[in-house]
């Protein structure tokens, strides 16, 4: 059975010639179609236009959708959502003046969370976090990434790696796995950091290669986490084993991380609150794509990444949500939209190439998310009535979504 959409207000983010991510100038062109229809068979698109063109209803599944703008469901490249428990006990420890810094070094932040992973069921783990993809999935997420990092210990890593592979396969979302043992050292490892990255290596690595667990590995490159030298440790390693680097670098420090992680081939360099010119030197002209994530700046208060900077020396830009018990408890992609424009200064349309192309070549998913192309994945969101795709960001608590559909089915 074939479904038609007709009279669609906007259709966003048109692609007919696929392209893998848009940089610089190039990312306030959103190219689209007004008054359009959209044909999808089964679970790709197969076809679009002006209404003028539009195939005949007859036989067809019709939906009408007179007023609405259709975009291409958001494609979130950094998320946690994979945890037990929660952390707003340490929200009110910041609203009463402690920092990041001085949460960890009570025993809360990570360490905290992996406490509570370790001493929680699979199942248990698994019921929480399903709870939080549905969420995500409600609010127009169609691609998402999900790291562990919060196990620390050999069965705690692997069993959020397996609660994520199970995610994946009971939900129609896209799902990319990051091991992300190298989030915090241990309380017993804090005098001997060679003998938990020993520990990845030797252990946690070998053990998520034969279970096939993961697509990628992250390290929290970070002034008081994983230095410089650690992390290339950790890249190396995760490389021999399959798995492609995503890094989290520069939230507080510059430390020389980035031009470490695309000289290692990383997909992805994440966070960015802190840029400097050499920084910005080593992302041009490399396959890397520079992550944003401007709620979780907005959850702790923190700079925002200087996206005007980078986009004005020609960089590709990606926005996520980094969901997470800790610093963004909040998965919502269409604030992180509004919230780039509002705070980072981003247009509409760069903020929503951000979100879609850019975040699904910051997961590999280029080929099949994040526009609307033929062949593609039929991942989209049909919006309320609107007058313009500018009230996304502008609407920024309202919900206007209509519909979510993930391969060819409204979810």
């Amino acid at each position: 059975m074939q479904t038609l959409l007709i009279h669609i207000k906007q259709l966003l983010q048109v692609r007919d010639t696929p392209i893998h991510k848009v940089s610089g100038a190039e990312m306030a062109n959103l190219p689209l179609l007004e008054n359009a229809y959209l044909l999808l068979e089964n679970d790709v698109i197969l076809d679009y236009g002006k209404m003028e063109n539009a195939p005949s209803l007859e036989g067809m599944n019709v939906v009408d959708c007179s007023g609405k703008i259709v975009l291409p469901s958001f494609c979130d490249s950094h998320t946690h959502i994979v945890y037990a428990g929660n952390r707003s006990g340490e929200f009110v420890d910041r609203i009463n003046g402690l920092s990041y810094e001085e949460i960890a070094n009570r025993g809360g932040g990570i360490l905290n969370s992996a406490k509570k992973l370790n001493e929680t069921s699979e199942e248990e783990i698994y019921d929480q976090s399903k709870k939080r993809l549905e969420e995500v999935i409600s609010q127009g997420t169609g691609a998402v990434e999900i790291k562990s990092g919060y196990g620390l210990t050999v069965e705690g890593e692997l069993k959020m790696l397996r609660v994520i592979k199970r995610l994946k396969e009971n939900y129609p979302v896209a799902i990319k796995a990051t091991f992300l043992g190298a989030h915090a050292f241990p309380m017993e490892y804090k005098e001997n950091h060679q003998a938990y990255i020993d520990l990845i290596i030797s252990e946690m690595l070998p053990a998520i290669a034969k279970e096939n667990l993961a697509d990628y590995i992250d390290a929290f490159l970070e002034t008081g986490y994983f230095s410089l030298a650690e992390t290339i440790q950790i890249m190396e390693a995760g490389k021999k084993n399959g798995l492609t680097p995503k890094i989290h670098v520069n939230q507080f420090t510059a430390i020389g991380g980035i031009k470490a992680c695309v000289d290692h081939g990383a997909l992805s360099v994440d966070h960015l609150e802190l840029v400097t010119e050499n920084d910005i030197e080593a992302l041009k002209n490399s396959n890397c794509m520079p992550v944003a994530l401007p709620s979780c700046s907005y959850f702790i208060s923190i700079p925002y990444t200087p996206a005007r900077q980078m986009l004005q020396a020609g960089l590709p830009l990606a926005l996520a949500s980094d969901f997470n018990p800790g610093t963004t408890p909040s998965g919502n992609m269409h604030f992180v939209v509004a919230t780039a424009c509002i705070k980072m200064k981003m247009t509409p349309e760069e903020a929503l190439n951000a979100v879609t192309i850019n975040g699904a070549y910051a997961m590999d998913l280029s080929t099949t998310h994040g526009s609307i192309t033929r062949g593609k994945k039929a991942n989209f969101i049909i919006t309320k009535p609107l007058h313009s795709y500018y009230e996304i960001p502008y609407c920024f608590a309202t919900n206007l979504i209509d519909s979510v559909w993930l391969e060819g089915k409204i979810v």
